[in-house]
């Protein structure tokens, strides 16, 4: 069972700290309306606790668990890990082994980023600024430093730039869903921070824009306008703000 952690954590937590714990603030304690908290799971094969930091509610605490549980529930395709499918009682024959799931997290987990893109845009670079000012690095934290227990060197210790806490935050009423799942502790409004890297190339990808956990919002500007809960003050700031400052942001937004 998916657990919360039991204790208080600041942003002030020691650099040695998990990664995502560096951000956790459970209880709120610097009082600025934000109280991410990580996703604990046992890990599939090890039984082990693991933070999670993979799917919409952090419920695969690795590349091989997410892929795995994605294979079973939207393929139908059984592994060790996931041996039953969605809608049967009773395992089924293993389709994809354990050497092929490897191939797949090694392929996924060295995937390289798009670079940003108009890094010379005034307005980028303006709204950059303003993404802080607004309250919105609070849990789109706009890098950190992997760390050295990954697999393979070449993605050890190197400066990321994802722009998440890859933490659970309440997102509100509004952006309630009823995507439970096993395991999970997350709450109908919890949602794990997705990362923005990337984002400015959504729309190139299959001709159209869907943001949020349903594709529900057909601009970036509707995406933070459907925002809630533990981001309602960064939303206000960005309704409120003048046209401009929002042309800004949004520019800064494409660029990733």
């Amino acid at each position: 069972m998916l657990r919360k952690i039991p204790t208080c954590r600041s942003r002030s937590s020691p650099f040695g700290a998990p990664l995502c714990l560096r951000f956790a603030d459970p209880c709120d304690s610097d009082n600025d309306g934000v109280s991410g908290r990580a996703a604990i799971t046992a890990a599939l094969g090890t039984n082990q606790p693991q933070i999670c930091r993979f799917n919409w509610k952090g419920i695969a605490s690795s590349i091989g668990d997410q892929i795995a549980y994605a294979l079973n529930r939207d393929v139908g395709v059984t592994t060790s890990r996931f041996p039953i499918l969605d809608v049967a009682s009773a395992p089924s024959p293993v389709e994809v082994s354990d050497s092929e799931l490897d191939h797949l997290v090694h392929y996924n987990g060295s995937l390289g980023v798009n670079a940003r893109r108009r890094l010379p845009d005034a307005d980028a670079a303006a709204g950059a600024q303003l993404f802080s000012q607004m309250g919105c690095a609070a849990c789109h934290v706009s890098h950190m430093t992997t760390g050295l227990s990954q697999p393979w060197a070449e993605v050890r210790s190197p400066t990321i730039r994802p722009f998440t806490d890859l933490l659970l935050h309440d997102m509100g009423a509004g952006l309630a869903d009823n995507m439970a799942v096993a395991g999970s502790g997350a709450s109908a409004s919890e949602w794990r921070t997705t990362p923005l890297w990337g984002v400015g190339i959504s729309a190139g990808i299959d001709g159209r824009e869907g943001y949020l956990h349903d594709g529900r919002a057909a601009t970036t500007e509707e995406a933070i306008l459907w925002y809630g809960g533990e981001a309602e003050t960064a939303k206000q700031a960005f309704r409120t703000s003048p046209a401009a400052d929002r042309v800004k942001l949004i520019a800064f937004l494409r660029s990733l």
